[in-house]
């Protein structure tokens, strides 16, 4: 269910705390790293898995299909290589691009949907919030990055009933916090409105700050008598409240920025864009995604570019023939490859855009890493035994991946590396020093296998 701004600050500020207005609070006034241009996490989930055979490359060598085939572990440069089909509008990028293989995600599960499990590395059940185990991993990230929003949501996700898109702010799939779900924009004018209001609707921000103060002298005055639990719970309310003011503060401070960098919306997104296309609101999420980045208002965007339900009858090459959920159910090559193809349409946007923004000697893709992956391993009910992904990475990433095909051990073999793995190495390598993030896999704990820390092979 959507709600709009004032009631969503006043339910939020004043609600049990389980549904975040903006990630951890402590760090939005941190000073920027000294002689270091923040780096950009850009996680893009998909559904229905991603089918292990359709990231081949059909010019391997005898030697290396075989490996392919066998899931042995292997590299192969990308350069030497053509890529599919749905991957070629990238052909141009393949110094930045890594086809990643063999990372497991049997520690979030399979299924129809992950929820926030495949950004926390758990099983998450229906994601009720007492299954959201710990802070994601894109959260844990904005905290290395801190920016005015710390992490911003999107969500192209289905509706309910006759309504063919989710619209307005909505619960995501990201956690701040163990127990405590974050809120998403569901549409590309809802964030539009929201990221930009500073520039684009400054009297409601001075709205919003008048109610701000309100409830922060009325929880106050609730505080004088309060001990033990409930003094702890309103006192957090009146920190997120302080918070919140602070954050719009900060965001007013960049009015000039943003105003230079504002991306233009079709009208047809006006109120929820009922009649935009699959593709328009791609590119408008897009448009939106960029901007914020660019004007640095966040440092970490987390985009759930389609679930099960997402209408496709309006992409190009469907025809109407099915919907995500029949798509994951059939043998349809050809159609799956039209869906990720749309989706790389948009990875090829935002890294042409970030090539082009100057940033210290080089430009911002320089320093920004995206990561397409599936929410639920390889296929529409898995096998979560493993998960392809494409990662994209800039001249000054910490990761050691670029240009390259590479296949890890399968599952539950010598050397195999889970979700958890490769979520402690984004960590470990952008200044975490976590010994291990996220849950152990139950069939390598079984084998007594080692399973923890980073993968250390790809650290630069």
């Amino acid at each position: 269910m959507a709600t709009n701004r004032r009631q969503f600050l006043q339910s939020s500020a004043l609600g049990a705390g389980t549904l975040a207005i903006t990630p951890s609070f402590d760090h939005l006034l941190a000073a920027k790293r000294q002689n270091e241009d923040p780096h950009r996490f850009i996680f893009i989930r998909k559904s229905n898995g991603n089918l292990p055979k359709t990231f081949s490359l059909s010019t391997f060598s005898d030697e290396q299909k075989k490996k392919d085939q066998n899931k042995e572990a292997f590299e192969a440069d990308l350069d030497k290589h053509e890529l599919p089909g749905w991957l070629r509008v990238l052909d141009g990028h393949k110094e930045n691009m890594t086809i990643l293989h063999g990372i497991s995600m049997a520690v979030s599960g399979g299924g129809h949907y992950s929820f926030s499990g495949c950004m926390g590395a758990y099983k998450a059940g229906r994601n009720v919030i007492s299954g959201i185990k710990r802070t994601t991993v894109d959260f844990e990230l904005a905290r290395l990055f801190p920016s005015p929003f710390g992490h911003v949501e999107l969500s192209l996700a289905s509706g309910s009933g006759t309504v063919a898109f989710r619209t307005g702010i909505v619960s995501g799939f990201s956690a701040p916090a163990e127990h405590q779900r974050n809120f998403c924009y569901a549409d590309p004018q809802t964030a539009y409105d929201e990221l930009f209001k500073s520039v684009t609707n400054s009297s409601a921000v001075d709205s919003d700050n008048t109610l701000l103060d309100y409830l922060r002298e009325q929880e106050g005055r609730r505080l004088k008598g309060l001990d033990g639990e409930e003094r702890r719970k309103v006192s957090n309310h009146v920190d997120s409240i302080r918070s919140i003011r602070e954050r719009n503060e900060k965001v007013a401070s960049l009015s000039r920025v943003i105003s230079m960098n504002l991306p233009t919306l079709d009208p047809i997104h006006t109120n929820g864009g009922p009649n935009a296309s699959l593709i328009e609101k791609q590119d408008a999420f897009t448009d939106v995604m960029l901007a914020a980045l660019i004007s640095g208002l966040t440092n970490v965007v987390t985009y759930t570019i389609d679930d099960l339900g997402t209408p496709i009858t309006t992409l190009p090459g469907n025809s109407g023939r099915v919907d995500l959920h029949r798509l994951g159910h059939s043998t349809d090559i050809e159609l799956r490859g039209i869906v990720k193809a749309s989706h790389m349409a948009q990875v090829a946007k935002i890294v042409t855009k970030l090539k082009s923004i100057p940033e210290g000697n080089g430009s911002m893709f320089d320093n920004t890493t995206i990561i397409y992956f599936p929410e639920t391993g390889g296929g529409h009910h898995g096998p979560d035994t493993e998960a392809p992904m494409v990662v994209m990475t800039g001249k000054k990433s910490k990761l050691d991946i670029a240009g390259r095909y590479i296949r890890l051990p399968f599952h539950a073999t010598a050397g195999h590396k889970t979700l958890s793995n490769w979520f402690t190495t984004l960590l470990n390598a952008y200044g975490n020093p976590i010994e291990h993030y996220g849950d152990l896999d139950l069939e390598m704990s079984r084998k007594k296998m080692q399973q923890t820390g980073a993968i250390e092979q790809f650290m630069a």
